[in-house]
Parts: structure tokens; C-alpha cells; sequence
């Protein structure tokens, strides 16, 4: 069925009175002192997250994987820092963990907790990289000059 005419607003609206909520017409910056507005959690900047991969460099091998590891209490070339893969972290599909969640590596230890060639479990993964992490943490603080280990 075809409409004969378009239709047409009886009253039509007054000028700007589609500000007149309560929310637009309230100043921004009364809302930002009383608490309106929520306060974003302070992200790391490129800068701040890269001093955690710097403080990798030339270190040992701290996941130390039995039988894979070639870098068992001497730093080696391909020690790198390996990100943490549990969602818990901050890991989510192709976004890796934050920065602050590495742990020097070498590069089969760093293959064998990202990749399952082997048919490993990934709790066993995950185990492998929690010690680490727990070695690493302290080694690191003094490396950076934190007193005390940050923990998230």
C-alpha cells in the first residue's frame, strides 16, 4: 500500500531543544569533579613498556625447558623476551601480553612455550613460564632500580 503523503510532525520541534537533556546541559567540568565522569586505568606508554624488553637483554635463559634449553647459566645470543601467552595477562587473540609479563628466553625455549610441536600441554606451558616469572621478577627490579617487584 502506498502512502498518498509523507508524513509531517504535527508541532514541529523548537530550536535546540534536543539539548535539552539533563547530561548536555550540564558543564563538563562539573561533571569531571563530581566523579560523572569514570577515570581510565593510566596505559604504559611505548617508552615505559619497552625498559621491561630492554632489561631481557643480556641475560641467561630463564625458562630453562629440560632438553631444549641452550642457554643454562650463560647469557646467549638468542635470548630474547618472551611474552607471557595466559589470558590473565593481558593476552588476547593477536594482542600479546603487557610488556611488564616477560622473561628472558632463548630462542627453542622461546619455540617451545609459543609453539605446540611437541603436543605439550599448555598447563605445563603455563607452569614452565609462572616459574620463570617468579625467578625473573626480582632479578629485574634490581635490574630496573624498583625497590620492590612490581606485581599486577
Amino acid at each position: 500500500m502506498k502512502r498518498s503523503a509523507p508524513l509531517q510532525r504535527k508541532t514541529p520541534l523548537k530550536r535546540g531543544s534536543w539539548k535539552s537533556s539533563p547530561v548536555a546541559s550540564t558543564d563538563w567540568r562539573t561533571q569531571l569533579h563530581s566523579g560523572g565522569f569514570k577515570s581510565r586505568v593510566k596505559k604504559l606508554t611505548v617508552a615505559e613498556g619497552s625498559k621491561y624488553i630492554d632489561a631481557c637483554r643480556n641475560e641467561e635463559c630463564y625458562l630453562r625447558v629440560p632438553g631444549v634449553c641452550c642457554s643454562i647459566g650463560w647469557s646467549h645470543d638468542s635470548v630474547v623476551d618472551c611474552h607471557s601467552n595466559q589470558s590473565r595477562h593481558g593476552k588476547a587473540g593477536a594482542r600479546k601480553a603487557d610488556n611488564i609479563f616477560t622473561v628472558p628466553g632463548c630462542g627453542p625455549c622461546h619455540a617451545f612455550i609459543d609453539q605446540n610441536r611437541v603436543g605439550t600441554p599448555k598447563q605445563e606451558k603455563y607452569d614452565i613460564w609462572d616459574r620463570a616469572y617468579v625467578e625473573w621478577e626480582p632479578v629485574r627490579a634490581r635490574k630496573m632500580g624498583l625497590t620492590m617487584p612490581e606485581t599486577v
